[in-house]
């Protein structure tokens, strides 16, 4: 399938579904997982991330799913990748591969890298 309409991802989005790509997370564990992922790069807030999240919801690439292991008996809301999520995701790593792959060719001409 083409998902060429939906790419390029911004970077923030890119990161909160290579978060997720492990299995699932809530809000405060995708805010720190994707410092982690970007060396720091991409910081979310919470009203950022919430933000994402939902038109992540609406495209269903994620689904909230229930959360009962945070110890305290409440259920919390978690974020899952669906498998649209995943092939999208897979749809950004090669097209950025393809990209890296043009740029090593043409420097190897040009002597850039």
């Amino acid at each position: 399938m083409d998902y060429s309409e939906n790419l390029p991802l911004s970077e923030a989005v890119f990161f909160i579904l290579l978060s997720l790509l492990p299995g699932a997370k809530q809000g405060y564990a995708i805010i720190k997982d994707v410092e982690a992922l970007s060396d720091s790069r991409v910081s979310l807030s919470t009203g950022t991330l919430y933000g994402a999240l939902k038109r992540l919801l609406e495209a269903s690439w994620v689904k909230r799913v229930d959360d009962k292991g945070n110890g305290t008996g409440r259920e919390r809301k978690a974020y899952v990748l669906t498998q649209l999520g995943k092939d999208i995701l897979e749809a950004e790593a090669t097209r950025m591969q393809t990209l890296v792959a043009i740029t090593q060719a043409r420097s190897s001409e040009g002597g850039l890298l």
